[in-house]
């Protein structure tokens, strides 16, 4: 296992983005947090000693204005694991005029990702992505309906925006691996956290039960996956550009995922939404 690495996580102010932190600053990593709430954000980062950076990511100026700092700041970043996202509730738009599950989830690491591509490949980076289970049981990509203008559900958007994570792993593989970026995508189980809780679906009721928490993993082993994927070594102890649950490649996924074209069609219009901020 490499050791001091420096790893920017995305969403790290809680669950199991908190938990990886904490767990990769034991292991003697640099751990960079990344946060929307300011507390939440500072007090993570106090606990581990870390320095901390303060992003919302419902505003895409927020992101460039991340990946400004953290290239001023670092000059060299081993692993950016995506692992900001959440479900929400009725359909709602961004001052940047998307869907808000859509940017959070889906918009926003794919602009972070492009804005610090040259730092991540000559540093041969790492970059993870924290997906679901719902790509599979509720995702499904319209490349041209990807705000959900025609079929939105809170599920329906999260499930779709989770897929997408997977089909910018495998695309970002595509691309990138032969300059040295490696990617992964991997579910992390389903946990007791606080991501579902400004959703009004049937998930806010699961995470936020005293019962149904009972059969829920701990952030704690959710983290599991993330940190071993941000200290492993690509093509060793993983394979680039892959899927994981549970360790392992996903034996069951959602035909889309499987879908070269369709990872090539969604880059594509990603890049042309984001046009004015790639810039």
């Amino acid at each position: 296992m490499s050791q001091d690495k420096t790893i920017v996580i995305t969403g790290a102010s809680d669950g199991i983005g908190a938990t990886a932190a904490r767990r990769l600053h034991r292991n003697g990593h640099r751990v960079v947090i990344v946060g929307r709430s300011p507390q939440k954000t500072q007090a993570v980062a106090r606990e581990i000693g870390a320095d901390h950076y303060l992003a919302d990511f419902t505003r895409l100026d927020d992101v460039r204005e991340l990946a400004a700092e953290l290239s001023a700041a670092y000059p060299h970043i081993d692993v950016l694991a995506n692992n900001a996202g959440g479900i929400f509730g009725d359909r709602t738009k961004t001052v940047d005029g998307f869907e808000k599950t859509f940017q959070v989830n889906h918009l926003a690491p794919f602009l972070l990702t492009q804005l610090l591509m040259d730092r991540l490949i000559a540093d041969k980076a790492t970059v993870i992505q924290t997906s679901s289970l719902a790509a599979r049981i509720g995702g499904k990509v319209v490349i041209d309906d990807l705000d959900h203008d025609r079929d939105f559900t809170a599920m329906r958007a999260y499930g779709t925006a989770k897929l997408e994570n997977i089909l910018f792993t495998k695309e970002l593989h595509h691309r990138y691996h032969a300059q040295g970026i490696s990617t992964a995508s991997f579910h992390p189980g389903n946990v007791a956290t606080n991501f579902a809780v400004e959703s009004d679906s049937f998930l806010r009721h699961i995470t936020g039960s005293r019962l149904a928490r009972a059969f829920l993993i701990t952030p704690e082993k959710g983290a599991e996956q993330l940190v071993w994927l941000a200290e492993g070594r690509p093509g060793t102890d993983w394979i680039s550009g892959t899927y994981y649950e549970k360790h392992k490649p996903a034996r069951r996924n959602n035909p889309q995922a499987l879908d070269a074209d369709l990872a090539r069609q969604l880059w594509d219009r990603s890049e042309e939404l984001l046009a004015p901020k790639l810039g």
